[in-house]
């Protein structure tokens, strides 16, 4: 913002995130394309006042992002919630990869008993497949470097939207055709799906 002549506290900008961040989601979620069948899963480490806090996180054989949870525990009612979370947007898909972590696999055969994941999903465990996830993770782990910290859970979260919903624009996941020509500047397009 200084870049600009514009002079602000950093906490002005987080009120921004904080108030905007989940009415921007809900109108460019309006937007968004659907994924794809073949899920990629993993958990990473995110630091919130002093803590380590786990971020579940799930892509699609192309590297589009498919649901994310903040969680404070590493267990298998979060890996359950996070799976539950992303079958109610996404739909349950044919495939999963993950790693070899015992809860995440007990959370799948849990779900799988109680009928929420089809029986006939495809549970692989490989290193190697989970690249793309962890290249995918790098990018909303690197907007937390610059910042002085993330103090408060529930703001933790919600800055964390903010940065997926941002890298989900820039992957091409929402289909903002029908509002826009196809030499539209971004400036353009984001006024247009903010007035829709």
């Amino acid at each position: 913002m200084a870049e600009r002549g514009v002079d602000l506290a950093h906490t002005t900008i987080l009120r921004w995130v904080q108030r905007y961040v989940p009415e921007f989601e809900k109108k460019w979620n309006r937007y968004a394309r659907p994924v794809g069948s073949s899920w990629r899963i993993d958990e990473t480490y995110i630091r919130v006042k002093g803590e380590w806090r786990y971020l579940y996180r799930a892509v699609d054989r192309q590297g589009n992002t498919v649901d994310f949870l903040l969680s404070e525990h590493r267990d298998i009612e979060a890996a359950r919630r996070f799976f539950t979370q992303a079958i109610d947007k996404q739909g349950a898909p044919e495939k999963i990869t993950v790693y070899g972590y015992a809860a995440t696999h007990t959370a799948i055969s849990e779900l799988k008993q109680s009928r929420i994941l089809p029986i006939n999903v495809v549970v692989r465990t490989s290193k190697y497949l989970n690249n793309l996830i962890e290249q995918d993770q790098r990018r909303v782990k690197q907007r937390g470097y610059p910042m002085l910290g993330l103090k408060k859970f529930w703001n933790a979260a919600v800055t964390i939207r903010g940065i997926e919903l941002v890298h989900k624009i820039r992957k091409g996941q929402c289909d903002t055709s029908e509002l826009r020509p196809e030499e539209s500047r971004p400036q353009e397009i984001w006024q247009a799906i903010q007035a829709a």
